[in-house]
């Protein structure tokens, strides 16, 4: 039973009820020094519904005042186009609810911080949050962990529960037409619990990584118009940023998901990059560089107008030719040697000059599962085509380089997939084809269509890298290719969100948008 309450406890105005982390704080401070007892909760609260208020209204008969913290939107990773409503929006609709007697946005990804500031005598989750072995983030333990640490405890309510994500997913036109009756259909056959244990189930594959260092450079500036002197557009340099791309970002995303990720590359010999590159990969991940001489490391330099995120022009600095003889031979000596000795061999053909023909032959003809990937760029169109591989387990390429593989501009590209699959004598293969999603090419001639489940782009670069690092373990693990290619097009829709190759693909946000999908 709520304990009655004196006039120094009086509600505030709504108005006054949304402060800042450190205002509520010492709120907190302030009750607790008068004897008050102090709960919280925490959440994203993207739509507010019936659950939630009970819930609220549970929580608060657990003290004398009931604090929310709310997930800022920057933090919150139930997939793209997530959270439906601003960080503000959802406060102010929480100040609304009269169980709630302060709100605030949180500053950090997590609540432990918020909860250390505010040190509730009582912490409150739903009932969803009881069974702390089905907690896939780990976040529960550690809320408990940081509440006992301020001497607190957790409370689970025992009210009716809602999903925000199954109530969004449903009634707000989240996704489009054609991706809730995919989903719709998809789900009546597997549960994310299923889908999230298949990902799980690679932790133990060893992998082999083979492709092209690119460190891909984003120069950010503001247009300021067209010089008076010459026909050029002058713009304002503000800052820059780079990241770890080609092969090195596939090795970061099959890192998270595959304990032994084994790294081929090679770097410039005059300008390596090496102590970014190492300082910028994932600790089970095991480099091993070889040296172009006389050459520098790849660089793709795009200079971008930042407010709107457009990309206005790029500079590469590539080499003009294959790798030398010598090379090539030290390269197909090691690959020799250790190509064998892992479960997935996962091939990165990006067209700058590592992979000659030497390499191919050695590749094609290895006893390891060999998913390749080729890629058309302005240096290379037409001369780097997924059928220079003659054999492979898996291919993944996108709708445009499938094309121009069959020299087919407006053949159906269910129909090329399938000629190009038996040219290489493939079993398994997906083309990606951007916003309408991709096709997936099964034994015996099956084909399914995986729509896109992202309806807002902030980058597309790096998408193509990040699916199939983790449809490749994927399909060699004998995942059914329905299968895959939902879990590719996740993958994807992450990874359009993050700008450039800023961050990997996690586990924990996967597995979070997995189960937001199949609400």
């Amino acid at each position: 039973m709520a304990k009655p309450k004196d006039s120094s406890s009086k509600r505030v105005a709504k108005d006054q009820k949304v402060v800042s982390l450190d205002v509520l704080a010492k709120i907190s401070g302030d009750l607790k020094s008068l004897g008050k007892k102090v709960v919280q909760c925490h959440g994203v609260f993207d739509l507010v519904h019936p659950g939630h208020i009970m819930h609220f209204r549970a929580a608060r008969r657990e003290g004398d005042a009931l604090i929310v913290t709310v997930t800022p939107d920057r933090y919150v990773n139930k997939g793209p186009d997530r959270p439906v409503f601003h960080e503000v929006i959802r406060a102010e609709a929480l100040a609304a609810i009269e169980a709630v007697d302060f709100v605030a946005i949180n500053e950090t990804p997590t609540s432990t911080e918020a909860i250390k500031k505010i040190r509730p005598d009582v912490y409150v989750k739903g009932q969803d949050y009881s069974d702390l072995d089905k907690d896939i983030t780990g976040g529960i333990h550690e809320e408990i962990e940081a509440v006992e640490s301020v001497g607190g405890h957790v409370h689970f309510t025992e009210e009716i529960t809602f999903s925000s994500t199954e109530l969004l997913n449903t009634h707000f036109g989240v996704f489009s037409k054609e991706a809730e009756a995919f989903l719709y259909d998809f789900k009546g056959r597997y549960t994310a619990d299923e889908i999230i244990s298949d990902l799980e189930s690679l932790r133990d594959s060893k992998v082999l990584v083979i492709g092209e260092s690119i460190l891909d450079e984003y120069h950010y500036c503001v247009p300021l118009g067209k010089s008076s002197k010459e026909t050029i557009i002058v713009t304002r340099y503000i800052d820059e940023e780079i990241f770890a791309g080609g092969v090195l970002a596939s090795a970061n995303h099959m890192a998270g998901f595959c304990s032994e990720v084994h790294l081929v590359t090679t770097l410039g010999e005059v300008e390596t990059g090496e102590e970014f590159i190492r300082q910028n990969l994932k600790p089970n991940i095991k480099p091993k560089f070889f040296y172009q001489p006389e050459a520098r490391t790849p660089v793709k330099r795009r200079f971008v107008e930042k407010a709107f995120f457009n990309k206005m022009f790029e500079i590469c600095f590539l080499g003009d030719g294959s790798s030398s003889q010598p090379l090539q031979k030290e390269m197909g000596d090691y690959l020799g040697d250790v190509i064998n000795d892992y479960d997935l061999v996962l091939v990165q053909d990006y067209g700058h000059g590592m992979i000659g023909d030497e390499l191919v032959e050695l590749l094609c003809g290895c006893e390891t599962f060999l998913a390749v990937n080729t890629q058309t760029n302005s240096d290379n169109i037409g001369y780097n085509m997924i059928t220079k591989y003659p054999r492979a387990d898996f291919f993944c390429v996108d709708e445009p380089e499938l094309r121009l593989s069959a020299r087919s501009r407006h053949g159906n590209v269910e129909t090329i997939l399938e000629q190009i699959s038996a040219e290489l004598k493939v079993q398994h293969s997906i083309v990606t084809r951007g916003h309408m999603g991709s096709i997936a090419y099964s034994p015996g001639g099956e084909f399914h269509n995986v729509p896109v489940f992202s309806q807002k782009i902030v980058d597309r670069v790096g998408a193509g890298d990040a699916y199939i690092s983790i449809a490749a373990p994927c399909v060699q693990a004998g995942l059914p290719m329905e299968k895959v290619a939902f879990i590719g097009n996740a993958v994807g829709a992450l990874a359009v969100g993050i700008v450039g190759n800023r961050s990997a693909i996690e586990p924990v946000d996967l597995y979070k948008f997995i189960t937001a999908l199949l609400k």
